[in-house]
C-alpha cells in the first residue's frame, strides 16, 4: 500500500480511537443555590426579604449572630425527591441545622414546625449530651451511628430524599437511615417533640416543601449549597 494511504487508514483509526474522550461532558444535574457573589432567590422564613444577619462574606455566606434582624434563611424552589449537599463551618459548640420537605406560611412559623431537620452541630454544645440531636441526626428521631465531624473546619452535610427512604451524610459516611411514614418512623415520632399535632402540625407527613438554613444563635459559615433533583 502506499505511504499515503498508510498514513490516511493510521489517522482515521486514531479519530476513531478518540471518539468519545472528546465528547461533551455529561450534565450531571447538580444546581448551585448559592453562588459565592449574592443571596439573590433566597428569603427569610414567611417574608419576602434576606434578614439582615445572613450576608455574603468574602464569597462566603455567613450567618452574624447578635444582629437584631435574624431569623431562618429560605432556599429558592421547592423540592420532592433530591440530594442535598452544604459544605459548612460552624462556631466552637455551636448549634444550627438544615431544614427540608417544610411548608412556609406565616402562621406555620417557625420553619422546624413543619420541616424535618438534619442537625449541624460541635457536639461539645450542650445539644450533644441526647444522641438524636448530635452532628448529622434527623433532629429528635433519628441518632447518627458515627461521629465524622471535623470540630472547627468545614464539613459536608448530605441529604438524600427520595420518596419515603432519607439518608444524612456527614463527610462522606452515612449516619443516618430512615422510611419516612414506616411503624419504627410513627413510633419515633410518637416520643418526640414533634408528637403534638396542634404544635407540629402534620409534622413528617410531608414529601416536598422548601430547604432552609437554621438561625440558632451561633455563627455559621456556608460555602457551597447545591442540590439535584432525583
Amino acid at each position: 500500500m502506499p505511504r499515503a494511504l498508510l498514513a490516511l487508514a493510521a489517522l482515521v483509526t486514531i479519530s476513531g480511537c478518540a471518539g468519545p474522550a472528546s465528547a461533551p461532558p455529561m450534565d450531571d444535574g447538580w444546581v448551585d443555590l448559592f453562588d459565592g457573589t449574592s443571596l439573590d432567590g433566597w428569603h427569610g422564613y414567611a417574608r419576602a426579604d434576606v434578614p439582615a444577619a445572613w450576608a455574603v462574606e468574602d464569597g462566603v455566606l455567613t450567618l452574624t449572630p447578635g444582629t437584631d434582624d435574624g431569623g431562618d434563611l429560605v432556599a429558592p424552589g421547592s423540592y420532592g425527591d433530591f440530594e442535598l449537599e452544604v459544605e459548612w463551618r460552624i462556631a466552637e459548640c455551636g448549634n444550627s441545622g438544615l431544614f427540608y420537605r417544610g411548608e412556609e406560611a406565616a402562621d406555620l412559623a417557625p420553619i422546624y414546625r413543619t420541616a424535618l431537620e438534619m442537625q449541624v452541630l460541635d457536639n461539645c454544645h450542650p445539644d450533644g449530651q441526647y444522641p438524636s440531636h448530635q452532628n448529622g441526626a434527623l433532629y429528635d428521631l433519628y441518632t447518627p451511628t458515627a461521629d465524622p465531624t471535623r470540630s472547627g473546619d468545614w464539613n459536608t452535610s448530605r441529604i438524600v430524599a427520595d420518596g419515603d427512604d432519607i439518608e444524612h451524610w456527614v463527610n462522606g459516611e452515612r449516619v443516618v437511615e430512615a422510611t419516612q411514614g414506616s411503624a419504627e418512623w410513627d413510633a419515633r415520632l410518637a416520643v418526640s417533640k414533634f408528637r403534638d399535632g396542634d404544635a407540629f402540625p402534620a409534622y413528617g407527613t410531608r414529601r416536598s416543601g422548601i430547604v432552609g438554613i437554621q438561625d440558632h444563635g451561633d455563627r455559621l459559615e456556608v460555602r457551597s449549597v447545591r442540590i439535584r433533583t432525583l
